[in-house]
Order: structure tokens, then C-alpha cells, then sequence
């Protein structure tokens, strides 16, 4: 069974299939921060939906995140290794992506399993 939380027309915010949670791409809740707020905001949010689907960031599989610029990947990796649970860090990939908003730095796609009873 297939259970989508948070659907509007164009995508949900959460899906949950067969154990596993997937989570539409995160921004930031400000865009006129830098990228360390961005990050931290944007991985808030994550916490959130992630909590709401009955996980949390001991059970992310996967993280994908789109950078605008590579300028700002130490930054970002200081907030997101800061973030990760030690011996929890997840599969992940980083690549630089234009963003939907000029103002946008960062970006995040997360696949987590949800959490056992």
C-alpha cells in the first residue's frame, strides 16, 4: 500500500511505501540567509517530516543535495556532519543544480526507513 502525505497537485510531501518514507526535495525556511542558516533550516524541516512519517535521522537511507555553487560545500558539510547522527550517516551524494529560486543555496531529497516498534 502506498500512503502519501501532504499531496497537492504537483507532488507530496511524504510517501510511505513497504517501510520506507520518501521525502519531496527541502529547502530552507529563509532565503535571504546564508548557507549555513539554509542548511540548518532546510534539515529542521527534514527532522520534521521525518517525525511526522514515524522516523527520524537515525533511519535515513539516503540523502540527496543540490548545491548551488561547490563554493558553499564546506559550509554546508559543517552544518549537515554536525547534523547526522554519529555511526547514522546515510548513503549520500552531492551535486551542484541550478535552483528553482535565485535566492536558493541548498537543497535536499531523503529516502528513510521508518522506525521499528
Amino acid at each position: 500500500m502506498i500512503e502519501r502525505l501532504e499531496t497537492k497537485q504537483r507532488m507530496s510531501r511524504i510517501v510511505k511505501h513497504n517501510g520506507t518514507i520518501y521525502l519531496c526535495g527541502q529547502v530552507c525556511a529563509d532565503a535571504e540567509q546564508g548557507i549555513t542558516e539554509q542548511t540548518q533550516t532546510m534539515l529542521d524541516k527534514v527532522d520534521a517530516l521525518l517525525q511526522q512519517a514515524g522516523s527520524d535521522r537515525n533511519h535515513i537511507l539516503s540523502a540527496t543535495i543540490y548545491i548551488k555553487d561547490m563554493q558553499y560545500f564546506q559550509e554546508m558539510n559543517a552544518v549537515w556532519d554536525a547534523w547526522v547522527p554519529e555511526g547514522h550517516a546515510p548513503a549520500r551524494a552531492c551535486v551542484t543544480a541550478d535552483m528553482a529560486r535565485e535566492a536558493l543555496l541548498v537543497e535536499i531529497s531523503v529516502i528513510a526507513a521508518e522506525k521499528e516498534e
